[in-house]
């Protein structure tokens, strides 16, 4: 039988070991899967693979991300769903630009942190954790991200902390530019517990 292939001995091609990852690797994920440190930064320094964000390289041989910060989010937090304002911008439901990446995990997951791109990390119970979310892939990565009735339900449900402003935009903008699915909007805000507060919302004319 064969020796077992020590951490230190490396991989015979570093870059097939890339490709057969999708195209892009975290150091740890590379070191654990048999690189060692001096393949990997030979690869970075020659221009093989190139930094997606911290701790995450790609191969430069890819075509160009197209969106390097949720790429790197779907990649380090796999389970977190996409949601609230960074929710309403991935469906076009917000003139806001968003400054962090919002993060809805299970409400005993630990809560995600990074520092670059900066995300906010939210617990969600239950059917209000599970419930409408979509799986998009981008680059070779599923992103999962809340449909776009259910993000409004939530944002509705941090409202305080949004801004009614930021709610009512969006409500007006899935109106103008959807069809307003209100059956499914009323089932979201029973489970984010914000029917009471919706409902006269969505019972006003647009």
């Amino acid at each position: 039988m064969a020796a077992q292939r020590s951490r230190t001995d490396g991989f015979d091609d570093p870059v097939a070991l890339f490709r057969a990852h999708g195209g892009q690797l975290r150091l740890s994920e590379a070191l654990a899967l048999g690189l060692n440190r001096y393949q990997f930064y030979k690869l970075r320094d020659e221009g093989v693979i190139e930094p997606v964000s911290r701790g995450l390289y790609r191969l430069t041989e890819l075509p160009p991300v197209a969106d390097p910060d949720l790429v790197a989010v779907a990649t380090r937090f796999p389970r977190a769903v996409l949601c609230l304002v960074s929710a309403l911008a991935w469906h076009d439901l917000t003139t806001q630009i968003p400054r962090r990446i919002d993060l809805a995990v299970e409400r005993n997951a630990r809560l995600p942190r990074q520092d670059y791109p900066p995300v906010r990390g939210y617990r969600f119970s239950g059917g209000r954790f599970t419930s409408g979310i979509e799986r998009h892939p981008i680059d070779g990565i599923e992103l999962k991200v809340y449909d776009p009735e259910k993000t409004l339900a939530d944002c509705f449900a941090f409202r305080n902390s949004l801004g009614m402003d930021v709610v009512l935009e969006a409500l007006d903008l899935y109106r103008k530019r959807r069809s307003p699915a209100y059956g499914l909007l009323l089932k979201y805000a029973r489970i984010c517990r914000v029917e009471k507060i919706m409902r006269p919302y969505l019972e006003a004319p647009g």
